[in-house]
Parts: C-alpha cells; sequence; structure tokens
C-alpha cells in the first residue's frame, strides 16, 4: 500500500485553504497556531511543496494547493460519510445540497417529508450561498441552480419552464391612477434578482417596449425580499410566473398581461461522477419525479 500523509495534517491543510488564516483554522479544530503550522509543514514536507503563498497575517492558496484541494475535498466528505454511517445505528446517506433560498421554501421543503418517509436514510445538508455550480465538489454534491443554461461538462436536468410576471402591490391597481399600462413603468422602481439580471429587458422586449426605462433598476439576492419589498410598494418585481403562484400573497398582483418567456429556469446539477454516489442518484430521481418536467 502506497504511504500517504498523515489525516490530521490534510485536516489541517483543508481547514487553512477554506478560511485564509493559521489563527482560524487552529480555532476552529480546537489547536494552538504553532501546532496546526507544523501539521500544514508536514503535508507540504510529504510533498515536497508550498501549498500557500505566506503573506501578513494571512494564507493565500496557490496553483498546487488548490489542485490538491479540489480533488481532496469530495473525497474528504466521502470519507466523512463512511464513518458517520459506520457510527451510526443506521445507514446514513448525506446529501450536501446548494438551492436558493426562495425555491428551497415555495418548492422543495413542502415536499420534503415525502423524501424522507420514502427515504429515511438520505440526510441533506442545506446550503443557500450564491454561485452553487461553482462549488460542486468543493463542499457540494448537488444544486438546484437558476440559469440561463449549464455547463456542458456538467449533468444538469431542467425542473421547468417560466414565463416572466410583473408583480406588484395591490393597491397598484386599487388607487385613483391605477398602473394598467405597461408605459407606467417610468413612474416605478423594478426588483430584479441578481440570478436573473436579465428578466427585465426580456420582458420589455417582448412587450414592444424597447426604450422604456423604469425609475430605476433595484437589484435583490434573496427572492422572498423581492416579494415583499413588492408587496410594501417599494417597487414592481420581474420575477417568475411560479414565484408568484407559489407565493399566495393577497397583497400581490399581477401587472400586465403580457406573455413573456422566461430566458431562465431551475436545473438540477451536479458533475458526472456525482452520479455515483447513491445519496445523489436517490434525490435526483425524486427530484425530478416529483417536481421536474423535461430532460434537457
Amino acid at each position: 500500500m502506497r504511504r500517504l500523509p498523515p489525516l490530521t495534517a490534510i485536516e489541517a491543510f483543508v481547514a487553512v485553504a477554506r478560511l485564509g488564516s493559521v489563527k482560524a483554522a487552529a480555532e476552529e479544530l480546537a489547536l494552538s497556531a504553532p501546532a496546526l503550522s507544523r501539521r500544514l509543514q508536514t503535508l507540504e514536507r510529504f510533498l515536497g511543496r508550498p501549498l500557500f503563498d505566506r503573506r501578513h497575517q494571512a494564507m493565500v492558496i496557490n496553483g498546487d494547493g488548490d489542485r490538491l484541494l479540489t480533488q481532496m475535498a469530495p473525497l474528504l466528505d466521502q470519507l466523512s460519510d463512511v464513518v458517520e454511517s459506520m457510527t451510526s445505528a443506521v445507514e446514513v446517506l448525506r446529501l450536501r445540497l446548494g438551492v436558493l433560498p426562495l425555491f428551497a421554501s415555495q418548492r422543495l421543503f413542502p415536499r420534503l417529508a415525502e423524501l424522507r418517509g420514502a427515504h429515511p436514510e438520505l440526510h441533506l445538508d442545506i446550503d443557500t450561498g450564491a454561485h452553487g455550480v461553482a462549488r460542486l465538489g468543493e463542499g457540494l454534491d448537488a444544486v438546484i441552480a437558476l440559469a440561463r443554461d449549464i455547463d456542458p461538462t456538467l449533468y444538469a436536468h431542467r425542473l421547468d419552464r417560466n414565463r416572466v410576471y410583473v408583480i406588484g402591490a395591490r393597491s397598484l391597481v386599487e388607487r385613483p391612477d391605477p398602473i394598467v399600462r405597461p408605459e407606467q413603468l417610468t413612474t416605478l422602481t423594478a426588483l430584479v434578482h441578481r440570478e436573473m439580471p436579465d428578466t427585465f429587458v426580456a420582458w420589455r422586449t417582448a412587450a414592444g417596449l424597447h426604450d422604456i426605462e423604469p425609475l430605476a433598476i433595484d437589484h435583490f439576492d434573496s427572492g422572498a425580499l423581492m416579494l415583499e419589498a413588492a408587496a410594501q410598494g417599494l417597487g414592481v418585481a420581474f420575477m417568475h410566473e411560479s414565484h408568484f403562484q407559489d407565493a399566495a400573497d393577497p397583497r400581490l398582483v399581477r401587472l400586465f398581461d403580457i406573455e413573456v418567456e422566461s430566458p431562465y429556469s431551475y436545473w438540477f446539477v451536479c458533475r458526472p461522477r456525482a452520479l455515483q454516489m447513491k445519496q445523489v442518484r436517490i434525490f435526483k430521481d425524486w427530484l425530478i419525479g416529483t417536481l421536474g418536467s423535461e430532460k434537457s
């Protein structure tokens, strides 16, 4: 069997790479900073090369370190799962899933009890941070992404197709001068999600209003907060039909009866080799069977 570096040295390397600081990594691992530094040096001596550029009060991972982390992180995740399953009374399958908060609250969590009933051994670690696709294999096994399209080197299954709705407060259509014509957008603030930056332009183009500009465009990274802002009369949200229907908020109405297909869809995404993992296959099959609509 080939000789391997100490697992404690690998653990120290991953912690420093993730946190960018020996002090922070030492605190997380309940070690002194000198002890953690020695573990890191052990790994670098074993490999015969430095893994970080050492700067004042910071450790910046270099090219060799980044390559090592990219290949090692999923293996450590699998090792953690093996240890957990061996120490548990029942088999435990853990899926690290990236998902946007609005999809999670509106469409995923209302059905998770069904998944747990069918697969009690499957547990989910939920990550709602941005740029989930970029973190596949580095802490995430799979992602439910909102995107125009997906890198063809990844496995992707389109979960829906949608239409862009202009969503506003009910008071906008009940006031003495109701908002009933698209041209009135010049008096309103447009609310746009950072994951769907082209929704306003796509809607404006389809409506044939190429030159119209809203009073301002405010950007959000939370769909739930966008809907609340619209309900409070702070602007009109350019979002999906499903977001509006699933919200079922009586304070909100759809403005303008204009049919516009969205350039964005929700996708289930993972690395092709992740499909070899039982937890990924179980979740993928359940998600597509329950919430998905078509293969892409």
